[in-house]
């Protein structure tokens, strides 16, 4: 304990000069916040990076949101109706919408927002394809025309997929392809960006919007008021863990969203600290993304072989996490989410090395070299890569273990050639539904972020995902997908984990969420 606490001591004076100074003129109640990275896209269509989500949530809004149960509720819109053959939507607008420059928020707005992120969002075009027409019907509502129906439509206005289909003006929206990123960054969300608060590499301000009006039902996740109740949010850049997490400790920053695993058990014990866990869609699931293009895996049986290789609790233990922040999960869609299913997993059950070296055996595998891409500078990608090649070489395959960047890994994975399978972890959020998990959403395309996989009985199944009327419909959509992707080793998880987020204990109404959020959270 004391050797933690005089190193932070000593790298929290080392930032003592760096963070005393705002990017402008702030009052008293200021949070002070390390992110997971730097916000360098301020496009909140243009990427699906998290952290330009986070921002896009701070600075713009939606028109729908879910609850801390899954259910999506209404944000931005006011009311709407659905025709009895269920094929028109028509929807209005909250009175007292308003964008940071003073243009009231119109149909308009939302039309153009829209028609921009389905370009760049899966779920999106899905939508905007079934649509025979989406149009404004007056200066607060708008209208969605189906060709036929489609179960999934909430859910897509509402989704937390990242892009997310944050509204703008159209101004912008419909002048702005979605291959282009905008340059003016005007939401109506409860927090102000100016270019002027904005010191790349340093910190970004985002200030109290004093015109937003937010809803009347108390915050839930992302659904009801969205009350700012600071006036600003000081966003640093911190990239070393070890630094931010001594900055916390010394009350130089108010919240850090990745504390290091590490440091866990410390913060727990330390009074002025809080830490903030997380359960179901929002932990982390890894994946082992495996390349169907090439040798050796281009052979479903090879893949199988994985299932009963890869032991989750390994995995979890190996990144020094206890039951509290991490848990072997066979349900592809995650444990804790509404499409939770437990169909095609009976070779998931009882993994080790003997069943998996006995299964090898009787697969046409002939010695060629399984590439296993090792990224460095992520902790659990980086962890759980290392115990897949030494299980693989213990196995009976031959491995080369090829230790790279994450960014070099990035370029590598789009060649159909030169590497085998490699690491990753996902929030629960994005891969609780197969329209948005990104193991599997780019089936049969040239992707190479799922490794060139292709099923096409999955095609089919994706489209009646999206018809199915009911949650229970979904599910049971969700299992037959789920079995093929087991039946062909399309994708094998190697664990669900929380990352916790850390904070001061003067901080109150934080919301538990791994997309960092900053309303209703008062400082004392």
């Amino acid at each position: 304990m004391s050797w933690w606490r005089r190193s932070l001591l000593a790298a929290a004076a080392v930032l003592v000069s760096a963070l005393a100074v705002p990017a402008g003129p702030v009052r008293a109640k200021t949070i002070n916040a390390v992110l997971e990275a730097e916000i360098v896209t301020l496009d909140p269509h243009f990427i699906g990076a998290y952290i330009t989500r986070t921002f896009g949530y701070m600075v713009f809004d939606t028109l729908f949101a879910p609850d801390g149960k899954g259910n999506i509720q209404p944000q931005m819109v006011q009311s709407w109706t659905i025709s009895d053959d269920r094929l028109t939507w028509d929807f209005t607008l909250r009175d007292g919408l308003r964008f940071h420059d003073g243009a009231p928020v119109t149909g308009e707005d939302v039309v153009a927002s829209l028609k921009r992120w389905g370009t760049r969002s899966a779920l999106g075009g899905r939508l905007l394809k079934v649509a025979a027409s989406l149009e404004a019907t007056g200066a607060k509502s708008f209208r969605l025309v189906l060709k036929e129906p489609y179960g999934l439509v909430l859910d897509t206005l509402g989704t937390t997929s990242s892009p997310t289909p944050f509204i703008m003006p159209a101004r912008i929206a419909a002048n702005t392809p979605g291959s282009t990123q905008v340059t003016e960054i005007v939401g109506s969300g409860p927090f102000v960006y100016s270019k002027a608060d904005h010191r790349p590499g340093d910190r970004m301000l985002l200030r109290k919007n004093p015109d937003y009006i937010p809803r009347p039902e108390p915050a839930d996740f992302l659904a009801g008021g969205h009350v700012v109740k600071v006036d600003a949010l000081d966003i640093r850049v911190v990239p070393d863990g070890a630094t931010a997490a001594a900055a916390l400790q010394q009350g130089e920053i108010d919240y850090m969203q990745y504390a290091p695993f590490d440091l866990l058990p410390v913060m727990e014990k330390d009074r002025q600290l809080k830490v903030l866990d997380f359960s179901g869609p929002h932990m982390f699931t890894g994946h082992y993304r495996i390349n169907t293009a090439a040798r050796p895996f281009d052979d479903p049986a090879i893949r199988r072989v994985l299932l009963r290789l890869v032991d989750q609790k390994e995995v979890i233990a190996g990144l020094g996490l206890d039951s509290r922040y991490g848990q072997s999960c066979d349900a592809f869609f995650i444990c804790g989410s509404t499409n939770e299913t437990h169909a095609g997993t009976a070779l998931l059950q009882d993994p080790s090395i003997e069943a998996a070296a006995r299964a090898l055996k009787e697969t046409k595998y002939d010695g060629t070299p399984v590439v296993v891409m090792i990224a460095s500078d992520l902790e659990a990608p980086r962890v759980a890569s290392q115990i897949l090649a030494d299980r693989l070489a213990r196995a009976g395959f031959k491995v080369d273990a090829q230790m790279t960047d994450w960014a070099t890994l990035l370029a590598r994975r789009t060649q159909r050639t030169g590497w085998s399978v490699y690491g990753v972890h996902a929030l629960g959020l994005d891969l609780s539904s197969p329209l948005t998990n990104s193991v599997i959403n780019f089936n049969c395309t040239d992707s190479a972020t799922a490794g060139f996989m292709c099923d096409q009985r999955l095609v089919p199944l994706f489209d009646e995902f999206a018809r199915a009327p009911t949650r229970e419909a979904q599910r049971e959509v969700a299992g037959k997908i789920q079995t093929i992707v087991y039946e062909q080793g399309l994708g094998i998880p190697f664990g669900q984990f929380a990352q916790p987020a850390a904070y001061r204990a003067n901080l109150s109404g934080v919301i538990p969420s791994a997309i960092p959020l900053f309303w209703n959270i008062g400082k004392n």
